[in-house]
């Protein structure tokens, strides 16, 4: 089976980074002189690209570029960045919905009633009571919900929103308290989850629960976070030991260019 190069994949879809850095030594490691021109090693995928630099300077000023399994984390964030953005896109429709259902309750009321008894012919030859199942005794309890318990569900609802949107956001972004967030605001949703899938099992709610949990273990441990696999100090000598200008810095080798 290939293993999928995250560092080429990359550079093909959004082209190299290079850098030109002021040391001379790790200057001349990083450059070569072509018939076609200048080329410089990419930070990212580690082949010489030809044209002038993107940046220049001290090495220690270089920007650290995400390689090999930070770039794969960094798709895996941003696949739940667009799960998380869409969960709360819905949830938006939901509060909206809430909102306006408490502002015509009787209305409502009177339409489902009235409508209601359209079905009754079928349920009838189903020897089915319509008027007492389940469902539709439920639905007639929420008429029964007082205008303002309406509008504090909405506004929860349009809270839990923002806080689905923050987190898409900051892991879109690759950003760290993205990811304290996520795991906290996930995992204290999770005995509510759990709770709802004991009284209705559906294969919805059974998904949602596994990719909540395996995103969750994933991201405290992959990330390291609240101090777990040596905690910050460790991701960030993690990033930094992937980065291909500190490789170079430390080995003062590369390849020759084709």
């Amino acid at each position: 089976m290939l293993k999928l190069d995250w560092n080429r994949r990359t550079c093909s879809r959004r082209g190299h980074i290079t850098y030109a850095p002021t040391e001379p030594d790790l200057r001349r490691r990083l450059h070569a002189a072509t018939a076609l021109g200048d080329a410089w090693r990419c930070l990212r995928c580690g082949d010489f690209a030809l044209g002038e630099p993107h940046g220049s300077g001290p090495a220690e000023d270089a920007p650290l570029v995400p390689r090999g399994k930070a770039l794969r984390d960094l798709f895996i964030l941003r696949f739940l960045a667009v799960e998380r953005a869409l969960r709360g896109l819905l949830i938006i429709v939901a509060a909206w919905a809430v909102w306006k259902f408490s502002n015509s309750q009787d209305a409502v009321r009177r339409l489902f009633d009235e409508n209601l008894t359209v079905f009754k012919p079928v349920t009838d030859h189903f020897h089915w009571d319509l008027e007492h199942s389940p469902i539709v005794d439920t639905i007639r309890k929420t008429f029964d919900y007082h205008h303002n318990t309406l509008l504090i569900v909405a506004g929860a609802l349009l809270a839990y929103a923002v806080i689905e949107i923050v987190e898409a956001v900051g892991l879109w972004l690759g950003r760290r308290w993205a990811e304290y967030l996520t795991v906290v605001a996930t995992a204290a949703f999770l005995p509510l989850e759990v709770y709802e899938l004991l009284h209705h099992v559906s294969a919805l709610k059974i998904g949602t629960l596994v990719l909540n949990i395996i995103a969750v273990l994933w991201i405290l441990l992959s990330k390291r976070l609240f101090g777990l696999r040596g905690g910050v100090v460790a991701f960030e000598a993690e990033k930094h030991s992937a980065s291909l200008l500190e490789v170079e810095q430390a080995a003062g080798t590369v390849p020759t260019p084709v």
